[in-house]
């Protein structure tokens, strides 16, 4: 991990948030080269959640909400974390986290005393209003489930869908967290990508929908590349369930710092809407026009983190070889598709040839451009941001109009046509 947050920051993926001035725990930025990944992470979730679905619709719903919303969710009452605190330093862990207390335990060799444990909500407090203390308090979103589900009608209403239906959402969720840490892992700012799938309330058949539902998520992760004994599925025990839930297993990655969550597929039932329709007040259920039946459906829900998920195809990809660090992303996930390089930089007849096919090839995929150095480091330097591969401008271009290109990971060369490149790449993103 250590080697990892080095490169990181290195090149550009992630920084420490605020960092001149000492940084905010809990909080990243991401760079230019980080920011592209993120962006092609979501991207491929919602191209296999909602592009080719025919049954999935997509919203963007607002970070502040009615405070009533989370009334009704039940995060103001038990959206919480035990907390306990060192009686000597006076510093907060959450009390489930044994080995985390253990560590702290031997600062102290020992003699550390805690307080009783308390419930901490990890609501995160916003206050609207014009006038110095007479603002109303709301809350940054714990979660961006609600906003679909307060939606649920409006959907309805504006569209032709029908049961079974999904509506999809990625955006930023806020928490409170009282030990945030493993880098991105765990933040008090995230980004999460989710689907609220609708089903009629039938035992048999919504189970059905949800199993398929967890080979379909596990399978988006393996097709992006991730080494398969590196996900499991686990099933959560009795004791872990969600009071609202009908059953609940989670993908998990084999991280440095252990098994870790990466994605839930929850079965929720219908708490959701029941719960809204309780508090608010309006009818939350759905009528079926072809049985005449009425009925508020269950949610099978799948729940993901942008940043884990990227954080996840970092550490998967991560390679150490010989002399050359490398990155392995799959192609569709790299911030730069291709790499192009004139062979030498004091040759101008080279450098225009190689602008040339470098602002062509920017028409269609996101282009490094890299005439630094010998052509070595900049292969090197290309294969550690995971440029699956760089185009090598050299004397024989102006001759044939051919070109090297050289593949990240075998590291094999091969000379092709100047207007064979775009679909030579193209046939590796599909």
């Amino acid at each position: 991990m250590q080697k990892l947050t080095s490169l990181c920051k290195r090149r550009g993926f992630i920084y420490l948030g605020s960092e001149i001035y000492g940084g905010l725990k809990g909080t990243w930025d991401y760079g230019p080269l980080g920011n592209e990944l993120k962006f092609n992470v979501k991207q491929e979730w919602w191209k296999t959640m909602v592009k080719e679905r025919e049954d999935v619709v997509g919203i963007s719903a607002s970070i502040l909400m009615n405070p009533k919303v989370w009334d009704g969710s039940g995060h103001t009452q038990s959206f919480t974390d035990p907390l306990i605190e060192c009686k000597i330093c006076h510093q907060r862990f959450r009390a489930d986290q044994k080995d985390a207390i253990k560590e702290h335990e031997k600062e102290h060799k020992g003699k550390v005393s805690w307080t009783e444990a308390k419930k901490f909500n990890l609501l995160v407090e916003a206050k609207l209003g014009v006038v110095e203390g007479e603002k109303n308090t709301t809350y940054l979103r714990g979660e961006i489930t609600q906003g679909v589900h307060v939606n649920f009608k409006n959907i309805l209403n504006s569209s032709r869908l029908k049961i079974p239906f999904g509506v999809a959402q990625i955006g930023k969720a806020f928490r409170n967290e009282i030990t945030p840490g493993n880098f991105t892992y765990r933040s008090i700012e995230f980004e999460q990508m989710e689907l609220q799938y609708y089903v009629r309330p039938d035992e048999k058949e919504s189970m059905r929908q949800y199993d398929d539902f967890k080979k379909n998520r596990m399978d988006w992760y393996k097709n992006l590349g991730v080494k398969k004994e590196n996900l499991r599925l686990r099933e959560h025990a009795k004791d872990e369930l969600a009071h609202y839930a009908r059953a609940a297993w989670d993908i998990e990655y084999n991280t440095p710092f252990g098994w870790k969550e990466c994605e839930g597929v929850h079965h929720r039932g219908d708490w959701d809407l029941s719960r809204h329709q309780q508090f608010s007040g309006q009818d939350m259920s759905y009528f079926d026009e072809e049985t005449k039946e009425k009925f508020i459906p269950w949610v099978i829900e799948t729940s993901g983190g942008v940043d884990r998920a990227t954080l996840f195809f970092l550490i998967d990809a991560y390679c150490e070889e010989k002399e050359r660090i490398v990155l392995k992303l799959h192609p569709k996930l790299a911030p730069y598709k291709v790499a192009v390089f004139p062979l030498l930089k004091n040759k101008p007849d080279l450098v225009e040839k190689a602008k040339e096919i470098y602002k062509e090839l920017k028409k269609y995929f996101n282009v490094a451009w890299d005439d630094r150095g010998n052509i070595g480091k900049r292969y090197f330097s290309q294969d550690e941001i995971g440029t699956p591969f760089c185009v090598t401008v050299d004397f024989e271009a102006l001759g044939n109009n051919t070109v090297t290109v050289r593949d990240r990971d075998t590291m094999k060369q091969e000379r092709i046509k100047v207007f064979e490149i775009k679909d030579f790449i193209s046939e590796k993103l599909t």
